[in-house]
């Protein structure tokens, strides 16, 4: 039997192996697959000298994992192969068959998986293989896999939505001028970023005021203005009725109202169609409900180089009246967007509190 994953180290691994991980890590991050209920996987069958037989991704679902892609792919060759897949091969029957089962009846003789699967009906995997006489090794790039399914890993461990939140602001903390004007105060490429990382989400979460005054379309764009074919969900919050010939409502992606102004109730509501990530693109007061209620889990600040003096604040109140209550945040990312005079600076940060998610820029393979 082999060791487990605690017990195993990056050294005791095949170079061959871990390049293998990187390719699977690589094809599970395929642009164009469709978010949603399932983790992004990548799968990577070697010979015994360590060169590539077949690949294989998860491409949404319904759709084959990607063990079975990549055993599909290799046909007669997959026996005798060690499998490199990022997340610990399925032991369940839900649309598709057991992965374990597959590459079991294939003849695949080792696997090395990553993550471990943290859903309970789906794990147990490297269990019946080991069972079954393969040998397999978990932990290879662990973190690396868990970061690329973060809000699929958190939904199943929080039992609701990872919630980013995105906001805009002047370098005085203002999000409008005093006339009410506020677009734009962030560069074109620090919009294009937001659509980019729209994209990533699997819900574009807004309020009744925000869609009203801007008539918000929320959907995903390219650098051409033109929009994705796979769009997120949006999502409307709150109790305010609202006009049926606003943008948000148009066929471009589909949109869910969300009739509370409880932020627990709405990712309650998400999570119950099977949404693992919101980009909270609220205003202040919409984002600071979600902080006061600890719902956010990634900050997002766009920073401008703009000072205005006067105008609506970009964080409305949140109860703290005494800088001992102060709700700080730990720096994840500061990135620099732009050229020139309008030049932006991206932050990305977390909330200081146990178990808010890592800087993935620090880890160490493992």
């Amino acid at each position: 039997m082999s060791s487990s994953p605690a017990e195993q180290s990056a050294d005791e691994l095949s170079a061959s192996e871990l390049s293998a991980m990187r390719r699977a890590l690589a094809l599970a991050a395929t642009p164009g697959v469709p978010l949603g209920p399932n983790p992004r996987v990548g799968c990577v069958l070697l010979d015994d000298a360590g060169q590539v037989v077949a690949e294989g991704f998860h491409r949404g679902a319904g759709t084959a994992h990607a063990e079975a892609d990549a055993l599909a792919a290799a046909g007669e060759a997959a026996r005798g192969t060690t499998a490199v897949v990022t997340l610990e091969p399925c032991n369940h029957t839900g649309r598709t068959g057991p992965c374990a089962e597959a590459l079991i009846a294939a003849g695949v003789r080792r696997v090395v998986f990553a993550q471990a699967d943290p859903n309970p009906v789906a794990s147990g995997g490297a269990e019946s293989l080991r069972t079954a006489g393969v040998d397999v090794t978990g932990g290879l790039l662990a973190a690396e896999s868990a970061h690329l399914n973060r809000a699929w890993t958190h939904g199943l461990t929080h039992d609701r939505p990872f919630v980013t939140w995105k906001f805009a602001t002047t370098l005085d903390g203002r999000s409008a001028a005093a006339d009410g004007t506020s677009r734009w105060i962030t560069n074109p490429a620090s919009r294009l970023d937001v659509h980019r990382l729209r994209g990533e989400c699997d819900v574009v979460l807004a309020g009744t005021g925000t869609v009203e005054v801007d008539d918000a379309e929320l959907t995903v764009r390219d650098s051409d203005g033109e929009p994705l074919d796979v769009q997120p969900l949006r999502a409307v919050m709150g109790l305010r009725e609202l006009a049926a010939d606003l943008r948000v409502f148009n066929d471009r992606a589909d949109t869910v109202r969300l009739l509370t102004q409880d932020p627990d109730e709405a990712l309650r509501a998400l999570g119950g169609l099977e949404r693992h990530h919101v980009f909270l693109e609220g205003g202040p007061t919409l984002g600071s409900a979600f902080l006061r209620a600890g719902l956010v889990d990634e900050v997002i600040a766009y920073v401008a180089p703009v000072l205005l003096g006067a105008g609506a604040h970009s964080v409305a109140a949140l109860g703290i009246d005494t800088i001992a209550d102060a709700l700080r945040l730990h720096v994840v990312d500061v990135q620099t967007i732009g050229a020139g005079p309008d030049t932006d600076i991206r932050l990305t940060l977390v909330p200081r509190r146990s178990g808010a998610p890592t800087n993935p820029h620090d880890r160490e393979a493992s």
